[in-house]
């Protein structure tokens, strides 16, 4: 099973402890509620913690793969973006995850984006509550 395959299991289960074996210690993510990331394992793994709560009916609706330059280190990497739908706050979302993988197929650095504007505002109002919640901001 490859890391994609993984990644999508772990979401899938809400299994936090396989999500955090797929992050490389110094991982990012992006996201559209932050104008910079949050960095390292422990962060996202929480941030994940959050992110699964928050989201209703999250579903991967369709994936491709690839490679793209990462925003970090401007290097180009395997990657993949996934498609998915959600609801947070009644809000439906459309976005996509893009993935940035190392060489041993850890995710590196994770970008999300989100549509519409007021979905995103919903997501980030619930994500901010939840990270106020686990300490985390």
């Amino acid at each position: 099973m490859d890391t994609v395959e993984r990644f999508r299991a772990a979401v899938d289960a809400r299994d936090l402890a396989a999500l955090d074996d797929l992050f490389t210690d110094d991982v990012r993510l992006y996201s559209p509620v932050k104008f910079t990331p949050f960095e390292g394992k422990a962060m996202v793994t929480g941030l994940f913690g959050v992110l699964l709560r928050t989201f209703e009916d999250f579903r991967y609706v369709g994936e491709y793969s690839g490679a793209a330059q990462t925003s970090a280190e401007g290097v180009t990497l395997p990657s993949a973006v996934l498609v998915f739908r959600a609801t947070v706050g009644g809000k439906e979302i459309h976005g996509i995850d893009l993935l940035h993988f190392e060489e041993g197929g850890r995710i590196k650095e994770f970008t999300v984006m989100v549509r519409p504007r007021s979905a995103v505002e919903a997501l980030g109002e619930a994500v901010l509550k939840g990270l106020v919640a686990e300490g985390l901001a």
